[in-house]
C-alpha cells in the first residue's frame, strides 16, 4: 500500500515486515488470488502492487456492509463523522424493523412505534423469510391494547430495497436470524441497531401459554421503543445516538 500506485519487490516487501521469503509467498499468493494485489515482470524481477479498486472495494464493504456503517466503526477513517450531528429535519424519521417471519417481533415493533411515536416516526417492518399471514396470537395482543391492526400485513425485506424506496433513517433486526441474514449496505447510511427477542412464534404448550409468550414479548418491544422515542434526537450526535440506541438493546437484556 505505501508503495500505490507503483509495484514494490518481494525482498524490500521481506524486509520491511521481517518475513521469511516463503511465508511471504504464501502470503503474496493468497492475496494475489483475492484480487487484492497484481504481480508484473520487469527484466528479471517480479513487482507487486496492490489493486486500488478491489482494496477500496474491500474497505467498503467492511465498514459499510458488514459494519452496517455504524459510526463507532467509521469514525477512525473518517474524523470528522464521531461528531456528525443527525441532519436536521422537517419530516418524520423513517424506522424500518426486520425479523424473519415478519409475523410477530417486528409487527409489534411497527404498531408500537406508530402509536408511540408522537407523530415523529413512520414505522415499517419486513422479514427476511416472511410468513403468509400475521401470527393471529399477535394479532390478538395488539388488538387487546388499543392498536389498529387493519392495516398490518407481512412483508418481504426486498419491498425496501427497490431504487425508489425510502431511504431508512434506523434500520433495526428483532431476531438474531435477521441480523445475521446476508444484507446489502441500506442506502443513506442508517444508523442500526440489533434488538433481539426469541420467537415466541416457536413457544409450545396450551394457547394460554402461548399467549402469554406473546405477552411478554410485546411488552419488552414496548419498554425499548419507549425508550427510544424518548431520546433527544436533535442534540446528539451519530455516535452518541448509536451508544444510546446499542444500550436501549443491552439494558433490556440485563433486565430480562
Amino acid at each position: 500500500m505505501r508503495f500505490a500506485p507503483q509495484g514494490v519487490r518481494p525482498t524490500e516487501i521481506a524486509v520491511a515486515l521481517g518475513l521469511k521469503a516463503n511465508t511471504l509467498s504464501h502470503y503474496l499468493a493468497d492475496l494475489a488470488d483475492a484480487g487484492l494485489i497484481r504481480a508484473a515482470r520487469q527484466g528479471r524481477s517480479l513487482f507487486y502492487a496492490v489493486d486500488l479498486d478491489a482494496t477500496e472495494a474491500l474497505i467498503g464493504y467492511l465498514a459499510l456492509d458488514l459494519g452496517r456503517a455504524r459510526p463507532d466503526l467509521m469514525a477512525p477513517l473518517i474524523p470528522a463523522w464521531k461528531d456528525r450531528p443527525m441532519p436536521p429535519r422537517d419530516t418524520d424519521f423513517d424506522v424500518l424493523f426486520i425479523c424473519s417471519g415478519n409475523s410477530a417481533r417486528s409487527i409489534f415493533a411497527e404498531a408500537l412505534l406508530r402509536d408511540l411515536g408522537k407523530g415523529r416516526f413512520q414505522a415499517f417492518s419486513a422479514g427476511t423469510r416472511p410468513s403468509s399471514e400475521l401470527n393471529p396470537f399477535a394479532l390478538e395482543v395488539l388488538r387487546r391494547n388499543g392498536h389498529d391492526i387493519s392495516g398490518l400485513r407481512s412483508k418481504h425485506i426486498s419491498e425496501f430495497q427497490q431504487p425508489d424506496s425510502i431511504v431508512m433513517d434506523f434500520v433495526f433486526t428483532v431476531c438474531d436470524t435477521a441480523a445475521a441474514e446476508e444484507c446489502p449496505p441500506w442506502p443513506g447510511q442508517p444508523i442500526t441497531g440489533h434488538w433481539g427477542l426469541p420467537d415466541p412464534v416457536k413457544a409450545t404448550g396450551t394457547d394460554a401459554e402461548k399467549a402469554l409468550v406473546f405477552a411478554q414479548t410485546y411488552a419488552a418491544l414496548r419498554r425499548r421503543i419507549a425508550a427510544f422515542v424518548e431520546l433527544p434526537f436533535e442534540s446528539l450526535s451519530r455516535m452518541s445516538l448509536q451508544s444510546r440506541v446499542d444500550r436501549i438493546g443491552t439494558d433490556a437484556q440485563e433486565k430480562a
